[in-house]
């Protein structure tokens, strides 16, 4: 099958800009512009991406719709049909391809070195060895390729629930080794950004960009973004100028990562 050349149409601002947006805009153009540089120094403008634990296609459908072919890697049946009537929607059922698997078993069920990027993310709070798996993301990387790597920030769990006056469980969180609040967290591990930035480069990557997710985001009221003119998209600017100042990593509700091989142009 000859590569599908990227949708021209499709605005940087896939995913659309709603409410849910503040919780992928910055990931989104952060994996963008990352997938743009692959194109340029491949020369293909159709990529080979794997997103590890993608569930219903968050973003491996936005990624088809930009004309690279995606595997999704997933452990569960109902988020893999969710994905393909998803994917059918937006028209890109031939770019996307779902089987069922976790990043602990990712080489059952695809091959090693086949893919220009990889994405994990949501995958490391809940695996029983994150190192392993970013290893296992890692070695499905081309020789020359780019890991987005998303993961729960331990700092923004801590704010929030001192925010939210539950004093014991902010301390609690914030010294306890998987960063957990309570035995009700319903998170298993969060990290901090040197946790993280350290997983990837003990996997041989180098680090080419570090970003804050959601530093605002979950603590401003939904009333104030949904009832003020304007009041989204300068939350979103907000967002953009924060994620990268290393001060707000760790206040941070997630963390993201971007790993390049030593061949791959920096970010």
């Amino acid at each position: 099958m000859s590569d599908p050349s990227p949708n021209p149409a499709t605005p940087r601002s896939e995913p659309s800009r709603s409410r849910s947006a503040l919780r992928t805009a910055v990931v989104w153009d952060v994996l963008q512009d990352a997938l743009d540089r692959r194109v340029k120094a491949t020369g293909r403008q159709a990529l080979d991406v794997l997103d590890t634990g993608g569930g219903s296609g968050n973003f491996a459908v936005p990624v088809a719709r930009l004309g690279h072919r995606v595997t999704v890697v997933d452990p569960s049946p109902n988020a893999l049909f969710a994905l393909e009537r998803r994917a059918a929607e937006a028209d890109v059922a031939d770019r996307v391809r779902g089987v069922q698997g976790d990043v602990h078993g990712l080489f059952d069920v695809v091959e090693r070195g086949g893919y220009d990027a990889v994405l994990c993310h949501g995958v490391l709070e809940y695996v029983d060895d994150p190192a392993e798996g970013v290893r296992n993301a890692v070695a499905a990387l081309r020789e020359e390729g780019v890991l987005s790597l998303l993961a729960a920030g331990l700092g923004g769990a801590v704010l929030a629930r001192a925010l939210a006056g539950h004093f014991t469980e902010a301390r609690q969180a914030l010294t306890d080794p998987d960063g957990r609040w309570g035995t009700g967290d319903p998170v298993p591990r969060r990290f901090t950004a040197e946790q993280l930035a350290g997983l990837v480069e003990s996997a041989g990557l180098r680090i080419g960009a570090v970003h804050g997710v959601r530093v605002f985001a979950d603590l401003v009221p939904g009333v104030l973004v949904d009832t003020e003119p304007d009041a989204m998209d300068a939350l979103l600017r907000l967002e953009a100028a924060a994620a990268e100042i290393a001060a707000f990593h760790s206040v941070a509700t997630q963390l993201h990562v971007l790993g390049e091989t030593g061949g791959t142009g920096g970010a």
